[in-house]
């Protein structure tokens, strides 16, 4: 008998169990002057993404504001997917920046946000992310940081899921707790995933992103690191009106590595 058939039914059965799993429960926000900005193109790419934003909350008291960039395009499931949001965020302990209405953020919108918030990290998609709502967030938020003051500084996060960047240079461990409470408030987008379960395949795509970050990060035929999941990232800084190199060399941050000295 084939000595790994056990190995992949079990994956099979428990995303199969999974499928009748229902999450609740909310989480007190952290409110600190130190905050992480995360531009989300769609309600629930907040949770696709947000492994490192999670991890500074409750590693390094950061406080995490999702911003979403649109409510999605279909105008008769806006109101549903701003609840949704709502379930989700609460249930990570992430603040939600107060938007009236639907419309889409403009740069002018953008601006503003920074201007008021005064974050020290901005989270957006990577330029080439396939999705357009991705790829025009992405603009949308360098062109805002464009029109800021020069003294205006921040780190900015790109994060990667329809497109994987070619050049991350951070890899960011998840263990089983942090997984699970992403794939949980992931799921609390329901409609969404009741027509596609993208959130039960989660953990595979972490999976997946330790065996590309092994070279990516690591360098080419470098040895991937002992992680069960992970997410790649690209980090850089914002200073003077310009975007500048983040790390001085690339970065695999296991839990318990201090996360705060790459802010």
């Amino acid at each position: 008998m084939n000595p790994y058939f056990d190995f992949v039914k079990s994956i099979q059965d428990g995303v199969a169990r999974a499928k009748g799993l229902t999450a609740v429960g909310t989480t007190a926000p952290i409110q600190s002057d130190q905050k992480i900005l995360l531009f989300s193109p769609h309600p629930d790419d907040e949770c696709i993404t947000g492994l490192l934003p999670l991890r500074l909350m409750r590693e390094a008291g950061m406080q995490v504001i999702n911003v979403p960039v649109t409510f999605g395009s279909n105008v008769e499931r806006q109101p549903g997917r701003a609840t949704e949001l709502k379930n989700a965020c609460n249930y990570l302990g992430w603040n939600i920046l107060k938007r009236t209405g639907f419309q889409n953020l403009g740069k002018t919108d953008v601006v503003e946000i920074l201007k008021a918030e005064q974050p020290d990290v901005i989270v957006i998609p990577h330029s080439k992310d396939w999705n357009s709502r991705h790829i025009a967030t992405h603009f949308l938020v360098m062109e805002a940081l464009a029109d800021m003051p020069a003294d205006f500084s921040c780190t900015v996060v790109e994060t990667e899921f329809w497109g994987a960047m070619d050049n991350p240079n951070l890899m960011v461990e998840g263990d089983t707790q942090t997984v699970a409470d992403l794939v949980a408030a992931l799921s609390l987008h329901t409609k969404e995933v009741e027509r596609n379960p993208y959130h039960l395949s989660l953990p595979a795509w972490m999976q997946d992103n330790v065996r590309r970050g092994g070279e990516l990060v690591g360098g080419q035929g470098g040895a991937a690191p002992s992680f069960a999941f992970a997410a790649l990232y690209r980090l850089s800084k914002w200073r003077n009106g310009k975007l500048f190199q983040g790390l001085e060399k690339n970065r695999m941050l296991a839990m318990g590595n201090n996360l705060k000295e790459i802010i």
